[in-house]
């Protein structure tokens, strides 16, 4: 089964073909962050605009490349015309899930094929088994600029969301950080980039809930302490003069902060339920030092730590067409409803489990 996939919760565009869940023929990502950098941050109105203004080329392109990756002996328009199509619809910024499900359901209607409506963090969770690096069952880290989340993936459909963020997201307290820094937009690379010259030590950053319970975070009193690093406390000076060597300094020991949570927790929600094997997806699993930490103190845990490419971390299509085929395997996506497709931009509350 050849299933097209369309993605546009946030600031990307992206559409792919993958076959059986598993093969990638193309994989096309239209990245809107030269459009953001202006704001500082991604401004929903314009996020929707650009998603419509080339998801129709982002498709088409997907599909070329998917026939021009196909044998010289292959008919192209058979083996890269879709036999379906999986699109996100949750959770994300609402305008921008419209202009994604707009176009699927288009498509749909005009190609008279099944459909189905995939949630964008069980896809992020499904990325390490579409690169092949994890069996299940594992636990999966989705971090984002929207989202930071601990799953228990036990099946491609079998996703348990454990605990998430109260507040801000990993992604979102790094940008925050570097507009503290002054250092730009996407705020990730550019905190990266700067500690990589720092002293991850330097400045004590607090460690919100690490030694909790829970498996939930908290990224506000981090941010809070940087900017109180920076303006004095209570923002009442002295300022901190942001000298070169002061801002790797405070841009090391902010991402080393956030790292340790990430990892501890991720590790102590694995151990908690018996998992040996832990992996992390979304934007913030580009981090460098994120995948070191996790795969040096996974090993000291007995865990396995197995992290998809970098390609298949970040927003793409490839992971929604590849969770969506087993969606469409079970049966989901047909029927003359198949088009009454709902966006949900909120994300649901983890369960609680009696402890």
């Amino acid at each position: 089964m050849l299933v097209l996939g369309i993605e546009s919760s946030c600031d990307e565009t992206a559409a792919a073909l993958v076959r059986d869940g598993r093969e990638v023929l193309s994989n096309v990502v239209a990245s809107q962050v030269a459009i953001h950098a202006r704001f500082g941050g991604v401004v929903p109105e314009v996020a929707s605009r650009a998603h419509a203004e080339c998801v129709s080329r982002i498709v088409e392109r997907a599909i070329a490349d998917a026939a021009r990756s196909q044998p010289a002996t292959h008919n192209p328009q058979q083996t890269t015309r879709p036999d379906a199509l999986a699109v996100t619809v949750r959770p994300g910024l609402a305008g921008s899930l419209l202009v994604g499900v707009s176009a699927a359901s288009a498509l749909a209607l005009a190609w008279d094929l099944p459909i189905v409506a995939v949630h964008h963090l069980h896809a992020h969770a499904y990325a390490p088994a579409l690169a092949g690096v994890a069996e299940y069952p594992f636990a999966c880290l989705v971090a984002s600029g929207g989202h930071t989340s601990i799953y228990e993936c036990r099946a491609p459909l079998e996703v348990e969301l454990l605990g998430q963020t109260i507040d801000d997201a990993a992604g979102e307290a790094f940008d925050k950080a570097a507009a503290v820094l002054g250092l730009g937009f996407p705020g990730g690379p550019a905190v990266s980039r700067f500690a990589a010259s720092g002293n991850p030590r330097a400045y004590d950053f607090p460690r919100s809930k690490l030694a909790d319970a829970d498996d939930d975070f908290s990224f506000s009193g981090l941010k809070t302490a940087l900017l109180y690093a920076v303006e004095g406390p209570g923002m009442k000076g002295p300022r901190l003069e942001l000298t070169e060597k002061v801002k790797c300094d405070l841009a090391a020991s902010f991402e080393q902060a956030v790292c340790e949570v990430l990892v501890g927790k991720l590790l102590a929600a694995a151990a908690r339920r018996g998992l040996r094997t832990v992996s992390v997806a979304g934007g913030v699993a580009a981090n460098r030092k994120l995948r070191a930490m996790l795969a040096e103190r996974a090993v000291a845990e007995g865990m396995r730590a197995a992290v998809a490419p970098t390609e298949l971390c970040t927003d793409n299509a490839a992971m929604v067409a590849a969770l969506g085929y087993h969606q469409l395997a079970r049966g989901e996506g047909r029927g003359p409803d198949r088009l009454a497709l709902s966006i949900a931009p909120e994300l649901e509350r983890p369960a609680r489990r009696k402890r």
